[in-house]
Protein backbone atom coordinates (compact mmCIF):
# COMPACT_ATOMS: atom_id res chain seq x y z
CA UNK A 1 0.00 0.00 0.00
CA UNK A 2 0.89 3.66 -0.29
CA UNK A 3 3.25 4.97 2.56
CA UNK A 4 4.01 8.70 2.64
CA UNK A 5 6.38 8.85 5.82
CA UNK A 6 7.44 12.48 7.26
CA UNK A 7 10.91 12.72 9.30
CA UNK A 8 13.06 15.91 10.79
CA UNK A 9 10.48 17.79 12.62
CA UNK A 10 11.29 19.08 16.27
CA UNK A 11 11.79 22.07 18.21
CA UNK A 12 13.47 24.93 17.24
CA UNK A 13 14.16 28.64 18.19
CA UNK A 14 12.91 31.62 16.13
CA UNK A 15 15.20 32.58 13.13
CA UNK A 16 16.31 28.76 13.56
CA UNK A 17 16.29 26.19 9.75
CA UNK A 18 15.04 22.44 9.87
CA UNK A 19 14.59 19.89 7.17
CA UNK A 20 11.71 17.74 7.18
CA UNK A 21 11.37 14.12 4.86
CA UNK A 22 9.29 12.36 2.98
CA UNK A 23 9.80 8.84 2.36
CA UNK A 24 6.97 7.55 -0.20
CA UNK A 25 6.23 3.90 -0.92
CA UNK A 26 3.81 1.98 -2.43
CA UNK A 27 3.24 4.39 -5.83
CA UNK A 28 4.84 5.17 -8.86
CA UNK A 29 6.87 8.42 -7.05
CA UNK A 30 7.80 10.37 -10.09
CA UNK A 31 4.13 10.32 -11.30
CA UNK A 32 2.91 12.46 -8.36
CA UNK A 33 3.07 15.71 -7.71
CA UNK A 34 4.41 16.54 -4.59
CA UNK A 35 3.19 18.30 -1.55
CA UNK A 36 3.61 20.18 1.71
CA UNK A 37 0.84 21.09 4.18
CA UNK A 38 0.51 22.09 7.72
CA UNK A 39 -2.10 22.33 10.33
CA UNK A 40 -1.81 24.33 14.03
CA UNK A 41 -3.81 23.52 16.63
CA UNK A 42 -7.54 24.89 16.13
CA UNK A 43 -6.76 25.85 12.13
CA UNK A 44 -7.45 24.23 9.08
CA UNK A 45 -4.65 21.93 7.08
CA UNK A 46 -3.04 24.92 4.85
CA UNK A 47 -1.11 24.40 2.10
CA UNK A 48 2.88 25.28 2.18
CA UNK A 49 4.67 24.29 -0.83
CA UNK A 50 4.36 21.79 -3.51
CA UNK A 51 6.83 20.62 -6.41
CA UNK A 52 5.57 18.88 -10.07
CA UNK A 53 6.37 15.53 -10.99
CA UNK A 54 7.64 16.20 -14.14
CA UNK A 55 9.70 19.60 -14.56
CA UNK A 56 9.94 20.63 -11.03
CA UNK A 57 8.40 23.25 -11.04
CA UNK A 58 7.25 24.33 -7.58
CA UNK A 59 4.45 26.80 -5.57
CA UNK A 60 4.68 28.19 -2.04
CA UNK A 61 2.59 29.89 0.25
CA UNK A 62 2.92 33.57 0.53
CA UNK A 63 3.95 33.27 4.07
CA UNK A 64 6.52 30.68 3.44
CA UNK A 65 7.86 31.66 0.43
CA UNK A 66 11.84 32.95 0.51
CA UNK A 67 12.34 30.63 3.35
CA UNK A 68 11.10 27.56 2.46
CA UNK A 69 12.53 25.42 -0.18
CA UNK A 70 10.56 22.03 -1.41
CA UNK A 71 12.65 19.88 -3.35
CA UNK A 72 12.53 15.71 -4.72
CA UNK A 73 14.95 13.11 -5.50
CA UNK A 74 12.77 10.71 -7.71
CA UNK A 75 15.03 8.29 -7.27
CA UNK A 76 15.56 7.97 -3.77
CA UNK A 77 11.27 8.46 -3.72
CA UNK A 78 11.73 11.17 -1.43
CA UNK A 79 10.52 14.87 -1.15
CA UNK A 80 12.39 17.24 1.37
CA UNK A 81 10.95 20.90 2.85
CA UNK A 82 13.56 23.02 3.99
CA UNK A 83 12.82 26.01 6.61
CA UNK A 84 14.98 28.38 7.24
CA UNK A 85 14.41 31.47 9.47
CA UNK A 86 11.86 30.09 11.33
CA UNK A 87 9.35 31.88 12.82
CA UNK A 88 6.55 30.82 15.87
CA UNK A 89 3.81 30.95 13.67
CA UNK A 90 5.32 28.24 11.66
CA UNK A 91 4.70 26.37 14.75
CA UNK A 92 2.28 23.33 13.61
CA UNK A 93 1.97 19.54 11.96
CA UNK A 94 3.41 19.36 8.63
CA UNK A 95 2.00 16.40 6.54
CA UNK A 96 3.42 15.42 3.47
CA UNK A 97 0.59 14.82 0.45
CA UNK A 98 0.89 12.87 -3.30
CA UNK A 99 -1.22 13.74 -6.03
CA UNK A 100 -1.87 11.87 -9.25
CA UNK A 101 -1.51 15.29 -11.30
CA UNK A 102 0.76 17.41 -13.52
CA UNK A 103 1.13 21.08 -12.23
CA UNK A 104 1.11 22.38 -9.03
CA UNK A 105 -1.70 21.91 -7.48
CA UNK A 106 -1.95 23.77 -3.78
CA UNK A 107 -5.79 22.33 -2.30
CA UNK A 108 -5.98 19.31 -0.40
CA UNK A 109 -8.85 17.82 -2.25
CA UNK A 110 -6.69 17.47 -5.32
CA UNK A 111 -4.23 15.13 -3.14
CA UNK A 112 -4.64 11.58 -2.93
CA UNK A 113 -2.09 10.12 -0.18
CA UNK A 114 -1.05 11.82 3.41
CA UNK A 115 1.32 11.13 5.74
CA UNK A 116 0.88 10.96 9.25
CA UNK A 117 2.67 14.09 10.05
CA UNK A 118 5.93 15.76 12.03
CA UNK A 119 5.30 18.29 14.47
CA UNK A 120 7.69 21.41 14.04
CA UNK A 121 7.55 23.61 17.51
CA UNK A 122 9.57 26.94 16.86
CA UNK A 123 9.98 28.85 19.93
CA UNK A 124 10.25 32.26 20.22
Amino acid sequence: QVQLVESGGGLVQAGGSLRLSCAASGLAFSAYSMGWFRQAPGKEREFVAVVSRYNGDTDYAASVKGRFTISRDNAENAVFLRMNSLKPEDTAVYFCAAALTSGVPTTTRTYRHWGQGTQVTVSS
